[in-house]
């Protein structure tokens, strides 16, 4: 088994065994951090649904106020007017059938993918290879659409698409270590709150059972869902 090494140690033994408010929590995941480069701010929420049940699934997207710290390339799948339109609002890869051609033979440089419905018969031949990767665009997060310039707008200001995994859990970002804490609590709280709006109606008792942050680096720190 692999021994844990000085530096998480000592940031594991700042973190009590306990649940903290989402202010005391954001204060010290910024405290212990020890690493070299600006780590990624995750948020990890255990749900009380079965996701083998098509409608105790759990997914959606939200645009977080204070943005992601980094800028996503967007590739948008278009034709017609809808390409320049992409191009204005700062796609950095725009095409139809080209752009599917490239991906099929391995072209992966970038973050998301943005198609309209009319392109969508092309774009399925992709699903083998944007799915695992969770690109594969889709109406119900806003990547299948029309409206090109907005959605290519809300990915680069910070949208994050969130899902529930086989054990029930959502694993999401919310922002980097360097941000501010006022601005990192924000984007934890529009992540949860997105998530709990999310909730399934078939969905049966505690629906939050548990919520801990944690940077790449770091220990989970657990937060007081009640509170919250």
């Amino acid at each position: 088994m692999a021994k844990a090494g000085k530096n998480y140690t000592k940031a594991a033994a700042a973190v009590e065994n306990k649940a903290y408010s989402l202010e005391e929590a954001v204060a010290l995941l910024k405290k212990i951090s020890f690493a070299k480069f600006n780590e990624t701010v995750e948020i990890s929420m255990k749900l009380g649904v079965d996701p083998k049940h098509a409608d105790q699934m759990v997914r959606g997207t939200v645009v977080l106020p204070n943005g992601l710290g980094r800028s996503k390339r967007v590739v948008v799948i278009a034709s017609g007017d809808k390409v320049k339109e992409a191009q204005d609002a700062g796609a950095e890869e725009v095409g139809g059938d080209d752009i599917v051609e490239r991906i099929s033979g391995g072209w992966m440089d970038f973050d998301a993918v943005v198609a309209t419905p009319d392109m969508m018969r092309s774009v399925g031949k992709l699903g083998k290879v944007l799915g695992p990767r969770g690109l594969m665009p889709n109406p119900k997060t806003g990547t299948v659409t029309f409206d090109v310039g907005k959605a290519v707008q809300e990915i680069k200001a910070g949208k994050v698409e969130f899902r529930v995994d086989k054990t029930g859990i959502v694993h999401a970002p919310c922002g980097k270590i360097q941000f501010e804490e006022q601005n990192l609590r924000e984007n934890a709280r529009a992540l949860i709150d997105a998530v709990i709006r999310a909730k399934p109606a078939s969905s049966k008792g505690k629906y939050i059972r548990s919520i801990s942050i944690s940077s790449t680096m770091s220990p989970g720190i657990w937060v007081d869902e009640a509170a919250l």
